[in-house]
């Protein structure tokens, strides 16, 4: 196994060094990276290599992981500050890069002082690939060519995720499908988050072609969440399209419109009475109630009360990564929920459910709450400095919902707004935001958020300075003391009386 992990080790060095020298040669071999880049990130699982693994670890991340997304990333990232492409910056500072660089020095300090620390590590080395995959994007999006492969990228991979969805439910049987991220929950988020993306592409000034990849995308998404039985994202995925249609299409009527909404109308009620039953079924499984009243069972309202009694015995948290860890040998069974508990860091424990026991599994999963775990690992200053790491997102976000345009330069940025919304409601009764997959496609978008915001910034300042240069262009020939040109002026209009 150690030979192994030296070999992959060897490969993934190898490949970023090469792939940095190609890019910076060729600057085309950087599109074709990029492509690829985006259409992996959701399958990023089944192309890496896993060192110090503990796969019988139930946390958010059970080893260093390191994939192709990672070399690719790399090879975007240093090609693009050794050789910058004509024209372009070596280095701009993205926007929201300094609070989530002041998360990730808060992690650092609390994994410092958690016991234990492995876990932490594992999730730590995680942030630093998507600050890596954030850099890369932000730096690599820098005109309408690289946002129009970045559409065609996401279009590419959600209509290969839909059809993947389709395959497993009519041809293997699957019940809740889940596509490449081996879960159903976390594909509904992955199409809620990139779903409302191809929706403002296709309301803006493109190609019939890139709008038509992007109807198919949008189309086989919404058949892959209710694939899904997904009961929060059905719901979300219908209120994201809807705040992205509104804010991007325009209002103006056609016959081509009044067509496409109700093909539109008509597949989805097609979709939905086909699953009607099963998400029927699915709505029917459990109320509020049951998952955040009853004290009895693992619902929702479980994590929540736990995520409490964290906070109120440790102000900064288990530790970051520690939640199954602390929850099974401690917090757990002091609600009286009967865990096997961990035997340190480096032994495998039981998987023996105890019997009469109101557990599912041995040991506890991560908290079905991106807030509950955050305020669980991270504390109540975790917490609440992530909350702003969020408003800020969402800050830079919301500048695209003004000033009304078709350009795609401001309809892709709105596009990713609703996205992040997407992302954010699910992480409400989903920890999946910091799962591999979906955290490299959030970090890919975040990173061309980031690019958008600052091409609209350097607009504007190109703007102002244009009109402080007429500005002061007329000020120079109409002010009455200006001096050679307003003195001929008047000598000649002596003369001439």
């Amino acid at each position: 196994m150690f030979n192994k992990d030296i070999l992959g080790f060897l490969i993934l060095v190898a490949g970023a060094f090469g792939g940095t020298l190609l890019n910076c040669f060729s600057k085309r071999s950087r599109d074709v990276f990029f492509v690829i880049m985006v259409f992996l990130a959701p399958m990023t699982e089944n192309w890496d290599v896993n060192f110090v693994s503990r796969d019988w670890y139930r946390g958010t991340l059970r080893g260093f992981e390191f994939s192709l997304v990672d070399v690719l990333s790399v090879s975007l990232l240093l090609s693009a500050l050794i050789a910058p492409r004509q024209g372009e910056k070596r280095f701009y500072w993205p926007a929201s890069l300094g609070i989530m660089l002041i998360f990730y020095a808060y992690a650092v300090v609390n994994v410092a002082f958690s016991d234990p620390m492995l876990f932490g590590l594992f999730e730590l080395s995680k942030m630093i690939r998507g600050l890596v995959i954030f850099l890369a994007a932000a730096l690599y999006v820098r005109s309408e060519r690289e946002l129009r492969l970045l559409v065609a990228a996401l279009a590419a991979v959600a209509c290969y995720e839909g059809y993947l969805a389709l395959k497993q439910r009519y041809y293997y049987g699957v019940h809740r499908v889940y596509g490449t991220i081996d879960d159903s929950n976390s594909l509904s988020v992955f199409f809620c988050t990139v779903a409302p993306v191809l929706v403002a592409a296709f309301n803006a000034r493109w190609s019939r072609y890139l709008k038509a990849i992007c109807a198919v995308g949008i189309a086989l998404a919404c058949v892959g969440v209710v694939l899904t039985i997904s009961r929060a994202g059905v719901v979300i995925l219908a209120a994201v399209l809807l705040g992205t249609a509104l804010t991007t299409m325009s209002y103006q009527f056609s016959a081509r419109k009044l067509a496409i909404m109700l093909v539109v109308i008509l597949g989805a009620a097609g979709i939905t009475a086909k699953s009607w039953q099963t998400l029927g079924e699915r709505f029917k499984e459990s109320s509020l109630q049951d998952e955040y009243g009853n004290k009895k069972n693992l619902g929702r309202g479980y994590y929540i009360r736990i995520a409490k009694a964290i906070a109120q015995d440790r102000l900064l948290g288990v530790g970051l990564n520690n939640w199954s860890y602390w929850v099974s040998n401690h917090y757990g069974p002091a609600l009286g929920y009967r865990f096997v508990p961990y035997v340190g860091t480096d032994r495998e424990p039981s998987s023996r459910i105890p019997e009469n026991s109101n557990i599912d599994e041995a040991q506890a999963a991560p908290a079905h709450s991106l807030g509950a775990l955050t305020l669980g690992e991270l504390g109540i200053p975790g917490f609440i400095l992530f909350g702003f790491v969020w408003m800020r997102w969402f800050h830079v976000g919301s500048v695209f919902l003004w000033r009304k345009s078709f350009d795609p330069m401001r309809q892709i940025g709105v596009g990713i707004l609703f996205g992040f919304s997407g992302m954010f409601l699910q992480s409400l009764t989903e920890w999946v935001f910091r799962q591999s997959p979906l955290y490299y496609v959030f970090h890919i978008l975040l990173g061309a958020l980031a690019a958008l915001y600052y091409h609209k910034r350097q607009q504007k300042r190109l703007a102002r300075r244009a009109l402080e240069a007429q500005q002061q262009w007329s000020e120079r020939v109409f002010a009455p003391e200006s001096g050679p040109l307003q003195e001929s002026v008047l000598t000649s209009s002596a003369r001439g009386t």
